[in-house]
Protein backbone atom coordinates (compact mmCIF):
# COMPACT_ATOMS: atom_id res chain seq x y z
CA UNK A 1 0.00 0.00 0.00
CA UNK A 2 1.32 3.44 -0.95
CA UNK A 3 -0.19 6.52 0.72
CA UNK A 4 0.43 10.18 -0.11
CA UNK A 5 -0.05 12.27 3.05
CA UNK A 6 -0.80 15.95 2.48
CA UNK A 7 -0.58 18.77 5.04
CA UNK A 8 0.33 22.40 4.45
CA UNK A 9 2.76 22.51 7.38
CA UNK A 10 5.56 19.97 7.65
CA UNK A 11 6.50 20.87 11.21
CA UNK A 12 4.56 20.85 14.48
CA UNK A 13 2.43 23.98 14.39
CA UNK A 14 -0.71 22.76 16.15
CA UNK A 15 -2.92 19.82 16.97
CA UNK A 16 -3.52 18.95 13.30
CA UNK A 17 0.20 18.53 12.73
CA UNK A 18 0.55 16.42 15.89
CA UNK A 19 -2.06 14.00 14.52
CA UNK A 20 -0.53 14.14 11.02
CA UNK A 21 2.98 13.18 12.15
CA UNK A 22 1.68 10.53 14.54
CA UNK A 23 -0.19 8.88 11.67
CA UNK A 24 2.80 9.23 9.37
CA UNK A 25 5.10 7.46 11.82
CA UNK A 26 2.60 4.70 12.65
CA UNK A 27 1.91 4.03 8.96
CA UNK A 28 5.62 3.65 8.32
CA UNK A 29 5.92 1.25 11.26
CA UNK A 30 3.04 -0.76 9.76
CA UNK A 31 5.02 -1.18 6.54
CA UNK A 32 3.05 1.35 4.50
CA UNK A 33 4.97 3.29 1.84
CA UNK A 34 4.43 6.95 2.82
CA UNK A 35 4.94 9.95 0.49
CA UNK A 36 4.91 13.57 1.69
CA UNK A 37 3.38 16.67 0.11
CA UNK A 38 3.50 20.01 1.88
CA UNK A 39 4.65 23.62 1.77
CA UNK A 40 8.23 24.82 2.02
CA UNK A 41 9.24 26.34 5.36
CA UNK A 42 12.47 26.85 7.29
CA UNK A 43 11.08 24.83 10.23
CA UNK A 44 10.21 21.78 8.11
CA UNK A 45 11.36 18.32 9.11
CA UNK A 46 13.47 16.49 6.52
CA UNK A 47 11.62 14.76 3.68
CA UNK A 48 12.72 12.81 0.62
CA UNK A 49 9.97 14.63 -1.29
CA UNK A 50 10.88 18.23 -0.33
CA UNK A 51 11.63 19.11 -3.97
CA UNK A 52 7.91 18.73 -4.70
CA UNK A 53 6.83 20.97 -1.83
CA UNK A 54 4.95 24.15 -2.76
CA UNK A 55 6.48 27.61 -2.31
CA UNK A 56 5.77 29.11 1.09
CA UNK A 57 2.62 31.22 1.12
CA UNK A 58 2.44 34.09 3.62
CA UNK A 59 -0.83 36.00 3.48
CA UNK A 60 0.51 38.76 5.70
CA UNK A 61 2.93 39.96 3.02
CA UNK A 62 2.17 42.29 0.14
CA UNK A 63 0.07 45.40 0.59
CA UNK A 64 -0.16 46.69 -2.99
CA UNK A 65 -3.20 45.93 -5.16
CA UNK A 66 -1.45 43.51 -7.50
CA UNK A 67 -0.03 41.56 -4.56
CA UNK A 68 -3.51 41.49 -3.03
CA UNK A 69 -5.12 40.10 -6.19
CA UNK A 70 -2.45 37.43 -6.59
CA UNK A 71 -2.88 36.51 -2.95
CA UNK A 72 -6.65 36.25 -3.34
CA UNK A 73 -6.32 33.96 -6.37
CA UNK A 74 -3.82 31.66 -4.62
CA UNK A 75 -6.06 31.67 -1.55
CA UNK A 76 -8.80 29.98 -3.58
CA UNK A 77 -6.84 27.99 -6.17
CA UNK A 78 -3.09 27.40 -5.88
CA UNK A 79 -1.97 26.55 -9.43
CA UNK A 80 1.56 25.67 -8.30
CA UNK A 81 0.20 23.19 -5.76
CA UNK A 82 -1.90 21.54 -8.45
CA UNK A 83 1.05 21.31 -10.84
CA UNK A 84 3.46 19.88 -8.26
CA UNK A 85 0.85 17.49 -6.91
CA UNK A 86 0.30 16.11 -10.41
CA UNK A 87 4.05 15.70 -10.95
CA UNK A 88 4.41 13.83 -7.65
CA UNK A 89 1.45 11.59 -8.46
CA UNK A 90 2.95 10.70 -11.83
CA UNK A 91 6.30 9.83 -10.24
CA UNK A 92 5.07 7.86 -7.22
CA UNK A 93 1.60 6.59 -8.28
CA UNK A 94 0.12 6.22 -4.78
CA UNK A 95 -3.00 4.19 -4.08
CA UNK A 96 -4.57 6.74 -1.73
CA UNK A 97 -4.11 10.45 -1.12
CA UNK A 98 -4.93 11.41 2.46
CA UNK A 99 -5.40 15.15 2.99
CA UNK A 100 -5.18 16.85 6.35
CA UNK A 101 -4.86 20.63 6.79
CA UNK A 102 -4.79 21.99 3.22
CA UNK A 103 -7.02 25.09 3.26
CA UNK A 104 -5.87 28.47 1.88
CA UNK A 105 -2.22 27.57 1.19
CA UNK A 106 -2.42 24.28 -0.74
CA UNK A 107 -6.19 24.76 -1.34
CA UNK A 108 -8.85 22.05 -1.84
CA UNK A 109 -8.28 22.28 -5.62
CA UNK A 110 -5.64 19.56 -5.25
CA UNK A 111 -8.36 17.07 -4.21
CA UNK A 112 -9.64 16.78 -7.78
CA UNK A 113 -6.08 16.43 -9.09
CA UNK A 114 -5.74 13.28 -7.00
CA UNK A 115 -9.19 11.98 -7.88
CA UNK A 116 -8.73 12.52 -11.62
CA UNK A 117 -5.40 10.71 -11.43
CA UNK A 118 -7.31 7.67 -10.18
CA UNK A 119 -6.38 7.74 -6.49
CA UNK A 120 -8.78 7.12 -3.64
CA UNK A 121 -9.16 10.35 -1.63
CA UNK A 122 -9.55 10.86 2.12
CA UNK A 123 -9.58 14.06 4.17
CA UNK A 124 -9.32 14.36 7.94
CA UNK A 125 -11.28 17.39 9.19
CA UNK A 126 -9.35 18.85 12.11
CA UNK A 127 -11.59 21.91 12.43
CA UNK A 128 -14.85 23.42 11.15
CA UNK A 129 -13.47 24.96 7.95
CA UNK A 130 -15.68 22.92 5.59
CA UNK A 131 -18.77 24.47 7.21
CA UNK A 132 -17.42 27.72 8.69
CA UNK A 133 -15.35 30.07 6.47
CA UNK A 134 -13.31 31.31 9.45
CA UNK A 135 -12.59 27.80 10.84
CA UNK A 136 -13.69 28.22 14.45
CA UNK A 137 -17.48 28.80 14.64
CA UNK A 138 -16.78 31.91 16.71
CA UNK A 139 -17.97 35.50 16.50
CA UNK A 140 -16.73 38.12 18.95
CA UNK A 141 -15.47 35.31 21.14
CA UNK A 142 -18.82 33.51 21.26
CA UNK A 143 -20.00 30.33 19.54
CA UNK A 144 -21.65 31.12 16.19
CA UNK A 145 -23.37 28.91 13.61
CA UNK A 146 -24.63 31.67 11.28
CA UNK A 147 -22.76 30.33 8.23
CA UNK A 148 -23.88 26.77 8.91
CA UNK A 149 -27.58 27.52 9.27
CA UNK A 150 -27.53 30.45 6.82
CA UNK A 151 -25.27 32.00 4.18
CA UNK A 152 -21.46 31.87 4.20
CA UNK A 153 -21.60 35.62 3.56
CA UNK A 154 -22.34 36.02 7.25
CA UNK A 155 -18.56 35.79 7.67
CA UNK A 156 -18.32 39.02 5.64
CA UNK A 157 -21.39 40.56 7.27
CA UNK A 158 -19.97 40.13 10.77
CA UNK A 159 -16.31 40.66 9.76
CA UNK A 160 -15.34 37.37 11.37
CA UNK A 161 -11.66 37.45 10.42
CA UNK A 162 -9.65 39.98 12.47
CA UNK A 163 -12.54 42.44 12.16
CA UNK A 164 -11.49 43.03 8.54
CA UNK A 165 -14.15 43.46 5.86
CA UNK A 166 -11.76 42.61 2.99
CA UNK A 167 -10.28 39.49 4.64
CA UNK A 168 -13.70 38.28 5.73
CA UNK A 169 -15.07 38.84 2.23
CA UNK A 170 -12.25 36.72 0.84
CA UNK A 171 -13.21 33.92 3.23
CA UNK A 172 -16.83 34.12 2.09
CA UNK A 173 -15.78 34.11 -1.57
CA UNK A 174 -13.51 31.11 -0.98
CA UNK A 175 -16.37 29.18 0.66
CA UNK A 176 -18.63 30.07 -2.26
CA UNK A 177 -16.02 28.84 -4.74
CA UNK A 178 -15.74 25.51 -2.91
CA UNK A 179 -19.53 25.15 -3.18
CA UNK A 180 -19.41 25.81 -6.93
CA UNK A 181 -16.29 23.73 -7.65
CA UNK A 182 -17.48 20.83 -5.44
CA UNK A 183 -13.93 19.95 -4.43
CA UNK A 184 -15.02 18.36 -1.15
CA UNK A 185 -17.57 16.25 -3.02
CA UNK A 186 -14.63 14.66 -4.89
CA UNK A 187 -13.52 12.97 -1.66
CA UNK A 188 -14.28 9.31 -1.13
CA UNK A 189 -14.39 9.74 2.64
CA UNK A 190 -14.16 12.57 5.15
CA UNK A 191 -12.79 11.50 8.54
CA UNK A 192 -14.25 13.34 11.53
CA UNK A 193 -12.58 12.89 14.94
CA UNK A 194 -15.91 13.45 16.74
CA UNK A 195 -19.62 12.85 16.27
CA UNK A 196 -20.16 16.55 16.94
CA UNK A 197 -18.02 17.62 14.00
CA UNK A 198 -19.62 15.01 11.75
CA UNK A 199 -23.01 16.59 12.46
CA UNK A 200 -21.67 20.05 11.58
CA UNK A 201 -20.12 18.90 8.29
CA UNK A 202 -23.32 17.04 7.40
CA UNK A 203 -25.13 20.41 7.13
CA UNK A 204 -22.76 21.46 4.34
CA UNK A 205 -22.18 18.09 2.67
CA UNK A 206 -25.39 16.08 3.21
CA UNK A 207 -24.49 13.42 0.62
CA UNK A 208 -20.84 12.86 1.51
CA UNK A 209 -19.52 9.86 3.40
CA UNK A 210 -18.29 11.01 6.81
CA UNK A 211 -16.68 8.41 9.10
CA UNK A 212 -15.80 9.05 12.73
CA UNK A 213 -12.27 7.94 13.63
CA UNK A 214 -11.26 9.53 16.92
CA UNK A 215 -7.77 10.93 17.43
CA UNK A 216 -5.26 8.55 18.94
CA UNK A 217 -2.34 8.85 21.33
CA UNK A 218 0.32 6.57 22.78
CA UNK A 219 -1.16 4.67 25.73
CA UNK A 220 2.11 3.09 26.88
CA UNK A 221 3.32 5.94 29.11
CA UNK A 222 4.24 4.55 32.56
CA UNK A 223 2.07 6.13 35.23
CA UNK A 224 2.22 3.79 38.24
CA UNK A 225 4.89 5.90 39.97
CA UNK A 226 3.35 9.30 39.20
CA UNK A 227 3.28 11.61 42.22
CA UNK A 228 0.24 13.87 42.62
CA UNK A 229 1.74 17.23 43.59
CA UNK A 230 -1.67 18.81 44.15
CA UNK A 231 -2.06 21.55 41.55
CA UNK A 232 -4.55 22.42 38.80
CA UNK A 233 -3.14 22.57 35.26
CA UNK A 234 -4.21 24.17 32.00
CA UNK A 235 -2.25 23.60 28.77
CA UNK A 236 -3.19 25.42 25.58
CA UNK A 237 -3.51 28.70 23.72
CA UNK A 238 -4.12 31.73 25.94
CA UNK A 239 -7.03 33.24 24.03
CA UNK A 240 -10.59 34.19 25.09
CA UNK A 241 -12.36 31.22 23.51
CA UNK A 242 -10.23 28.75 25.51
CA UNK A 243 -11.92 29.81 28.76
CA UNK A 244 -8.77 30.61 30.74
CA UNK A 245 -10.41 33.66 32.32
CA UNK A 246 -13.28 31.46 33.58
CA UNK A 247 -10.73 29.03 35.03
CA UNK A 248 -8.80 31.82 36.78
CA UNK A 249 -12.04 33.23 38.19
CA UNK A 250 -13.05 29.78 39.41
CA UNK A 251 -9.67 29.46 41.14
CA UNK A 252 -10.39 32.71 43.00
CA UNK A 253 -13.77 31.33 44.12
CA UNK A 254 -12.37 28.06 45.47
CA UNK A 255 -12.44 27.37 49.21
CA UNK A 256 -9.28 25.28 48.96
CA UNK A 257 -6.96 27.29 46.74
CA UNK A 258 -4.50 24.66 45.59
CA UNK A 259 -2.05 26.11 43.04
CA UNK A 260 -3.14 26.85 39.48
CA UNK A 261 -0.51 26.48 36.75
CA UNK A 262 -1.22 27.82 33.25
CA UNK A 263 0.95 26.68 30.34
CA UNK A 264 0.82 28.39 26.96
CA UNK A 265 0.89 31.76 25.28
CA UNK A 266 -1.50 33.89 23.30
CA UNK A 267 -3.10 37.29 22.76
CA UNK A 268 -4.49 37.77 26.31
CA UNK A 269 -1.50 36.34 28.18
CA UNK A 270 -0.22 39.64 29.60
CA UNK A 271 -3.70 40.82 30.57
CA UNK A 272 -4.39 37.64 32.51
CA UNK A 273 -1.00 37.74 34.26
CA UNK A 274 -1.91 41.22 35.57
CA UNK A 275 -5.53 40.35 36.39
CA UNK A 276 -4.87 37.05 38.19
CA UNK A 277 -1.59 37.31 40.14
CA UNK A 278 -2.47 34.26 42.27
CA UNK A 279 -2.15 31.96 39.23
CA UNK A 280 1.25 30.75 38.02
CA UNK A 281 1.69 31.57 34.33
CA UNK A 282 4.50 29.43 32.88
CA UNK A 283 4.35 30.63 29.27
CA UNK A 284 5.12 28.30 26.39
CA UNK A 285 6.56 24.91 27.36
CA UNK A 286 7.85 22.76 24.50
CA UNK A 287 6.45 19.27 24.09
CA UNK A 288 8.69 16.73 25.75
CA UNK A 289 9.83 15.78 29.23
CA UNK A 290 9.17 19.21 30.74
CA UNK A 291 5.55 19.35 29.62
CA UNK A 292 5.01 15.66 30.42
CA UNK A 293 6.24 16.26 33.98
CA UNK A 294 3.77 19.11 34.46
CA UNK A 295 0.89 16.92 33.26
CA UNK A 296 1.78 13.77 35.18
CA UNK A 297 2.13 15.58 38.54
CA UNK A 298 -1.10 17.60 38.36
CA UNK A 299 -4.11 16.82 40.53
CA UNK A 300 -6.42 17.62 37.65
CA UNK A 301 -6.22 18.92 34.08
CA UNK A 302 -8.83 21.53 33.11
CA UNK A 303 -10.08 22.07 29.55
CA UNK A 304 -12.44 25.06 30.05
CA UNK A 305 -13.08 25.83 26.38
CA UNK A 306 -15.86 28.18 25.37
CA UNK A 307 -15.55 27.20 21.71
CA UNK A 308 -16.56 23.97 19.98
CA UNK A 309 -13.54 21.75 20.49
CA UNK A 310 -13.35 18.77 18.18
CA UNK A 311 -11.42 15.85 19.72
CA UNK A 312 -9.17 17.63 22.22
CA UNK A 313 -5.58 16.42 22.33
CA UNK A 314 -5.26 18.08 25.77
CA UNK A 315 -7.84 15.62 27.08
CA UNK A 316 -6.00 12.66 25.54
CA UNK A 317 -2.62 13.79 26.89
CA UNK A 318 -4.12 13.96 30.40
CA UNK A 319 -5.59 10.47 29.96
CA UNK A 320 -2.20 9.10 28.89
CA UNK A 321 -0.79 10.00 32.33
CA UNK A 322 -3.89 8.83 34.24
CA UNK A 323 -4.95 12.35 35.18
CA UNK A 324 -8.62 13.25 35.70
CA UNK A 325 -10.01 15.94 33.37
CA UNK A 326 -12.54 18.67 34.05
CA UNK A 327 -13.94 19.96 30.77
CA UNK A 328 -16.67 22.27 29.58
CA UNK A 329 -19.82 20.74 28.17
CA UNK A 330 -19.29 21.92 24.57
CA UNK A 331 -18.42 20.54 21.14
CA UNK A 332 -16.76 17.12 21.23
CA UNK A 333 -15.50 17.31 24.83
CA UNK A 334 -18.52 15.45 26.33
CA UNK A 335 -17.76 12.56 23.96
CA UNK A 336 -14.32 12.22 25.55
CA UNK A 337 -15.02 12.75 29.25
CA UNK A 338 -17.58 10.65 31.09
CA UNK A 339 -19.01 12.95 33.76
CA UNK A 340 -18.26 11.58 37.23
CA UNK A 341 -16.16 8.72 35.83
CA UNK A 342 -13.03 10.11 34.10
CA UNK A 343 -13.51 13.60 35.50
CA UNK A 344 -16.33 16.10 35.35
CA UNK A 345 -18.17 18.39 32.95
CA UNK A 346 -19.41 21.92 33.62
CA UNK A 347 -21.36 24.60 31.79
CA UNK A 348 -19.01 26.71 29.63
CA UNK A 349 -18.28 30.05 31.28
CA UNK A 350 -19.74 29.04 34.66
CA UNK A 351 -16.91 29.87 37.07
CA UNK A 352 -18.85 28.93 40.21
CA UNK A 353 -19.75 25.45 38.93
CA UNK A 354 -16.15 24.90 37.92
CA UNK A 355 -14.94 26.11 41.34
CA UNK A 356 -17.24 23.63 43.10
CA UNK A 357 -15.88 20.73 41.02
CA UNK A 358 -12.27 21.77 41.62
CA UNK A 359 -12.89 22.15 45.36
CA UNK A 360 -14.23 18.60 45.46
CA UNK A 361 -11.11 17.23 43.72
CA UNK A 362 -8.80 19.40 45.82
CA UNK A 363 -10.32 17.97 49.01
CA UNK A 364 -10.55 14.37 47.74
CA UNK A 365 -7.24 13.26 46.20
CA UNK A 366 -8.31 9.60 46.28
CA UNK A 367 -11.34 10.46 44.14
CA UNK A 368 -9.10 12.31 41.68
CA UNK A 369 -6.72 9.34 41.57
CA UNK A 370 -9.55 6.88 40.86
CA UNK A 371 -10.93 9.12 38.09
CA UNK A 372 -7.46 9.32 36.57
CA UNK A 373 -7.21 5.53 36.43
CA UNK A 374 -10.62 5.43 34.72
CA UNK A 375 -9.40 8.05 32.23
CA UNK A 376 -6.36 5.95 31.36
CA UNK A 377 -8.50 2.87 30.86
CA UNK A 378 -10.78 4.86 28.56
CA UNK A 379 -7.72 5.91 26.58
CA UNK A 380 -6.65 2.28 26.19
CA UNK A 381 -10.15 1.20 25.15
CA UNK A 382 -11.03 4.03 22.75
CA UNK A 383 -8.26 6.53 22.07
CA UNK A 384 -5.08 4.41 21.88
CA UNK A 385 -3.07 5.09 18.74
CA UNK A 386 -3.14 1.41 17.81
CA UNK A 387 -6.95 1.56 17.67
CA UNK A 388 -6.77 4.72 15.58
CA UNK A 389 -4.37 3.12 13.13
CA UNK A 390 -6.36 -0.10 12.91
CA UNK A 391 -9.48 1.88 11.97
CA UNK A 392 -7.53 3.98 9.46
CA UNK A 393 -5.87 1.03 7.72
CA UNK A 394 -9.19 -0.83 7.61
CA UNK A 395 -10.66 2.21 5.88
CA UNK A 396 -7.80 2.29 3.37
CA UNK A 397 -8.22 -1.40 2.60
CA UNK A 398 -11.98 -1.02 2.17
CA UNK A 399 -11.48 1.82 -0.32
CA UNK A 400 -8.90 -0.13 -2.29
CA UNK A 401 -11.21 -3.13 -2.49
CA UNK A 402 -13.71 -1.08 -4.47
CA UNK A 403 -13.37 -0.20 -8.16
Amino acid sequence: MKILLVNKFFYIKGGAETVYFQEREMLKQAGVDVIDFSMQHEKNFPSDYADYFVSNVDYHKGSNLLGGIKTAVNFIHNAEACKKMKALLEKERPDIVHFHNIYHQLTPSIIKIARDFGCKTVLTAHDYKIACPSYAMLRDGKVCDACITGSVYNAFKYRCYEGSASKSLLLSLEATWQFIAKNYQALDVIISPSEFLRGIIRHTLPNSRIDVIVNGIDDSQPFQDIEDQGYILFVGRISPEKGIQTLAQAHQLMRNKIPLKIVGNGPIYNDLVTQFPQAEFLGYVQQGEGLDALIKHARVIVVPSECNENCSMSVLEAMSFARPIVGSRIGGIPEQIRDGVDGALFEPGNAQELANILDDLAENPDKAHHMGLNAHQRLCDKYAMRNHMEALINLYQELLSKP
